[in-house]
């Protein structure tokens, strides 16, 4: 949990430090790998749920850059006219002067695939952001990419050669 987290903004390429740790105050499965996003709040929340495993930052599993958007809330938005035309098109079009659905999504899953292409048989750690999670889960899965939407500390377990759910933290 952020501050930006809590005010309920678009946070993606705001690098902030994580203000509340009570969600991650629970059993994560253990871990022979951990991959993180660069960002300070993967970064710090890592080293609480693996203190003493080393992690790989993969700078591509970073969230998504909100441009114009970002660190602002829906209450900060709402009658802004970009922000009301990117609600009409359903969140598809790119955030302007950020990044598209489709880059985000793309480099993340490009990103997830070497990691797991170059780690067969490993048990890896991702510890990465929301959307990052629902864009990698919905190429997996074939669903859609909101159905994946996790709160902060939380995510999946995943058996990848057999494309399966485990459980969902």
């Amino acid at each position: 949990m952020t501050m930006g987290n809590k005010l309920r903004r678009y946070i993606g390429a705001t690098d902030e430090s994580l203000c509340d740790t009570e969600c991650l105050k629970r059993t994560y499965p253990d871990a022979e790998l951990v991959v993180s996003s660069p960002m300070k709040r993967c970064v710090e929340t890592a080293e609480f749920i693996y203190p003493d495993k080393n992690r790989i930052i993969i700078d591509d599993l970073r969230e998504c850059d909100f441009g114009i958007f970002e660190n602002k809330s829906y209450e900060d938005l709402k009658n802004n006219s970009a922000y009301k035309k990117w609600l009409e098109t359903m969140c598809k079009m790119p955030f302007p002067g950020g990044e598209s659905h489709d880059e985000f999504k793309k480099r993340c899953i490009k990103s997830f695939n070497e990691i797991i292409s170059q780690n067969p048989k490993t048990d890896i750690a991702f510890v990465i952001h929301g959307g990052t999670i629902m864009a990698i889960m919905e190429s997996i899965f074939d669903d859609g990419f909101f159905d994946y939407q996790v709160r902060n500390g939380s995510g999946y377990v995943i058996d990848i050669a057999e494309r399966k759910i485990i459980s969902q933290l």
